[in-house]
């Protein structure tokens, strides 16, 4: 009979093989044939935890232990299971499979529940093949934009909404993936640190009191194509030029902030590409991360007034920023971590309080119900590569922790 150990482990590893690039960490972008193995296994395992499993509207998997009163508010768990491109085997599957070891320990303690538990794995949270991320759990907040599924495509042109339906789902019904205010009390995600606190400190889990708000987008710098020996340089439309002086803008600001606002720009693309051409396009994604929004405004007008004061002295050039996420700071309520200090405390588990700085399905639902977040040690800090890795015996112990509060919910 496998231990707890044994079943998180087998749960990662199996997990980890359905990734579309072999060799290289783990990629698994949603609804991809590969996503269809994952979820596939999942429900699997749920079944067999004696859940009632379904998929709601836009492919959340969804396993449900009945309570002795069916109508009462669910307490949910769990966390996603799409990655970034060559990316780790723990992010997002460790809150998946920490859900799944909690249905399979409440199961075969033959524990019934007073109200509903609901345990998810939720699709598209990175947002690494369309660019929006947090989407199901902003399907579930009624927070999906307007026509995203079909204006946000992937790399080679197609939309979410294609994807949907070649995955199996109908585009048209992702709207009754919405649950209502009250339906959930309290979504409760378990996940890697991402960062190096908790290994340092030598502590078994951390604690969020705070998840980082997060604003994402695009900017799309239009300007003209000239030959790159021939045209003087107060005569240019130069698009990289404007590009590079508003992220520069963009990242004095954050620092300038110094209140723990974080910028990026990961990702920069010109047209024609060419290296004796001056860029007509340029293409930059922003990413601000802070516990005020008025902090990520801030940091995206300097953005912006550098790009109008490019426009200003280059004839030719002009520019749009368009937002492709918007999720709010989170706090969570001092009851919630108080609750998992306790269950810590009576299992023998070193805890410490932690900020997220990394955005989670738990800061959207934080809009319906009530949250609270495990962290467990990420070795080095890394995360979002290949060479991400928690020791299964750390992941056991958050796991642990998981099952106590969601037993201890669920018997209210």
């Amino acid at each position: 009979m496998e231990t707890k150990v044994e079943r998180i482990q087998r749960d990662i590893e199996t997990l980890a093989q359905y990734s579309q690039v072999q060799g290289i960490g783990c990629t698994r972008y949603t609804y991809t044939k590969e996503f269809a193995q994952a979820r596939d296994y999942i429900v699997q395992e749920m079944k067999a935890a004696g859940l009632s499993v379904r998929e709601d509207a836009v492919g959340t998997v969804i396993g449900r232990m009945e309570g002795k009163n069916p109508s009462a508010p669910i307490i949910m768990t769990g966390s996603h299971f799409d990655t970034v491109k060559t990316g780790g085997r723990f992010d997002g599957m460790a809150g998946v499979t920490a859900a799944l070891e909690t249905a399979r320990t409440l199961h075969d303690e033959g524990f019934v529940p007073e109200r509903p538990i609901e345990f998810v794995a939720l699709p598209e949270e990175e947002g690494a093949r369309f660019g929006g991320g947090l989407f199901a759990s902003r399907a579930m907040c009624g927070k999906l934009y307007h026509n995203e599924l079909e204006t946000y495509k992937d790399s080679d042109g197609v939309s979410m909404a294609q994807a949907m339906r070649e995955y199996g789902l109908d585009p048209a019904r992702a709207d009754e993936a919405r649950r209502e205010k009250g339906e959930i009390d309290m979504f409760l995600e378990l996940h890697i640190e991402q960062g190096p606190v908790l290994e340092n400190a030598g502590k078994d889990v951390g604690i969020v009191e705070a998840i980082v708000g997060i604003k994402c987008f695009n900017v799309y710098v239009h300007g003209r194509s000239d030959h790159a020996g021939t045209t003087p340089m107060d005569m240019r439309a130069d698009t990289m030029v404007a590009a590079a002086r508003a992220i520069v803008a963009g990242t004095d600001k954050a620092r300038e902030l110094g209140d723990g606002t974080v910028v990026t720009f990961g990702r920069v693309e010109t047209q024609p590409g060419a290296f004796n051409i001056v860029a007509k396009e340029t293409l930059f994604d922003i990413d601000c991360r802070s516990k005020s929004l008025e902090s990520v405004d801030k940091v995206i007008d300097a953005v912006r007034a550098s790009l109008e004061q490019s426009q200003a002295e280059n004839k030719g050039l002009s520019f749009d920023i368009v937002e492709k996420l918007t999720a709010q700071p989170v706090l969570v309520k001092p009851e919630a971590q108080e609750l998992l200090e306790q269950e810590a405390a009576q299992a023998g588990i070193s805890t410490m309080k932690l900020l997220s700085g990394a955005g989670h399905d738990a800061m959207v639902m934080g809009s319906l119900c009530d949250v609270a977040m495990i962290f467990v040690p990420s070795k080095g800090g890394r995360s979002h590569v290949p060479e991400e890795w928690t020791d299964y015996e750390q992941l056991r112990k958050g796991a642990e922790l998981l099952c106590r509060c969601v037993r201890r919910l669920a018997s209210k």
